[in-house]
């Protein structure tokens, strides 16, 4: 594991991408200009929990079970990905991780 810009090891600062959901990816995208797994790891949550904060504002005013079970999910997805993070693992989710990467360039 490397060393950030920021200080921090890779897999904390990658986890911390997480921790927030969007509001973190952002902060770390910004500041992390070197470490690409850290960046990776930000872009990507800014593309999964930015979406489904999105769609859970849209559901919730149609069909509030829906918006229910979008909060379970991104509640579970969280947890996972915080811990794949900091556990060194580069966990790249189908569909969001393409483009969480084109966020990168």
């Amino acid at each position: 594991m490397s060393e950030t810009s920021t200080g921090l090891s890779e897999n904390v600062a990658s986890a911390l991408t997480y921790v927030l959901g969007f509001l973190t990816g952002i902060i770390f995208l910004i500041v992390e200009k070197e470490n690409s797994t850290v960046r990776f790891h930000a872009a990507q949550s800014i593309v999964v929990f930015g979406a489904l904060f999105v769609l859970n504002v849209i559901f919730s005013y149609v069909l509030s079970i829906i918006a229910s079970l979008l909060g379970l999910v991104g509640f579970v997805l969280w947890i996972y990905l915080i811990v794949m993070a900091f556990q060194g693992n580069d966990v790249k989710l189908p569909v969001i991780s393409e483009y969480a990467e084109k966020l990168l360039q």
